[in-house]
């Protein structure tokens, strides 16, 4: 081994994999090469067609975990890229590719610092384990929350996880993420009487009892933000009626929600204030809800700590806690253990002509093995 472990040639050979939701295409294939020579025990679970992998050094505490993801968005017209999407190409400082930034390079540059790590400390305490899911960017159902599952019932359950989303936001290390709102979707359906325009006293409008619900749902703020987290958001994500006639009141209308909320809610709290406002406006309807998680916060203390203890020794930058952005598997580890989020400058994730500057892809190498020796003392 040598002092510093390069992350970048893992890097590009996780990218060349063509690793689109659920598939795998090596992607785990090539994660296990490179643990299994530094005595991590490997081991697949497959859940339906979701493949995933963990891996564990050691069998004492304390048992730091990092988690991530190999599987990517799909790169839309590949012909649009300037080089293949798969192809990693490194021009100009740049690696190119899908998952370059989100978030095959964050997991090789752990890689390489847990490389750097063992080699300078064989005899580690505690034990080291990641958790690679191909579940990430789909429906999250048979990836992360399985294998956890599964690590709880063979007694793999880690004392804290660190999460390697791209969450830096201007440099690296700027945002630790403790924490992240929940979110929920709504499907709502108005029925009224179908009836002639002309003629409205004989008709029920599903739209004009729709809108009312809508101006009640969103002309009061659900709160003002709490201590870690900004105020919570309903969104009215989409309104539909069937109706291309302009003489004909419809006999139904439907509207779609997204709401993003802190923790001063849970989900049934917010079903039950939807179904409140229905109830006054629209009684004759029907809704189905859809939770993708709640919110959850990682209370500052040791772990996090150690965290920004890391981070300010490998980058000379402090770190500010954060709740902010959408959802992450982080919401399914915090049922286990004290989670939160550290990860590259996520400038491109999703985005065509994905990359990450190879400088940084080295520099949280150094973070990740400086985050390792903080949290095994």
């Amino acid at each position: 081994m040598t002092d510093t472990t390069d992350p970048v040639p893992l890097a590009q050979a996780l990218i060349r994999c063509r690793s689109v939701t659920p598939a795998d295409d090596g992607a785990l294939d090539a994660m296990e090469a490179a643990l299994r020579p530094l005595g991590f025990t490997c081991t697949r679970l497959r859940f339906n067609e979701v493949d995933n992998l963990f891996a564990r050094r050691g069998t004492e505490g304390p048992h730091l975990c990092y988690a991530g993801h190999t599987d990517v968005v799909p790169p839309g017209d590949e012909a649009a890229w300037a080089d293949s999407p798969f192809a990693a190409v490194i021009r100009s400082g740049m690696l190119y590719g899908r998952g370059a930034c989100d978030m095959k390079g964050g997991i090789a540059a752990f890689v390489a610092g847990l490389t750097d790590y063992l080699d300078a400390n064989p005899s580690h305490p505690g034990s080291l384990s990641l958790l690679i899911t191909g579940d990430e960017e789909g429906p999250s159902v048979d990836g992360t929350r399985r294998v956890l599952e599964w690590m709880a019932q063979n007694g793999h359950t880690p004392d804290m996880c660190v999460v390697g989303e791209p969450t830096s936001k201007a440099v690296l290390g700027d945002t630790i993420k403790i924490g992240r709102r929940g979110s929920m979707n709504a499907w709502i359906t108005v029925r009224g009487k179908q009836g002639h325009s002309a003629y409205p006293q004989l008709a029920d409008n599903p739209v004009h009892r729709l809108t009312r619900v809508l101006h009640a749902l969103t002309s009061t703020p659900l709160d003002q933000g709490s201590e870690w987290f900004e105020a919570s958001t309903l969104q009215v994500t989409g309104i539909q009626v069937d109706n291309s006639a302009t003489n004909v009141i419809p006999a139904e209308a439907r509207a779609f929600l997204n709401i993003r909320f802190n923790d001063k809610h849970n989900s049934a709290a917010l079903t039950a204030h939807l179904e409140a406002v229905l109830a006054e406006h629209a009684p004759d309807h029907e809704m189905r809800v859809q939770v993708s998680g709640e919110s959850f916060l990682t209370e500052p203390g040791p772990f996090v700590e150690a965290l920004r203890r890391a981070v300010e020794r490998s980058t000379g930058v402090t770190p500010k806690l954060d709740t902010g952005g959408g959802t992450s598997d982080a919401r399914f580890i915090t049922h286990y253990c004290p989670v939160a989020e550290l990860g590259a400058v996520g400038a491109t994730l999703h985005q065509r002509d994905e990359c990450a500057p190879v400088a940084e892809l080295r520099a949280l190498a150094g973070v990740y093995r400086a985050v390792i020796e903080e949290c095994l003392r």
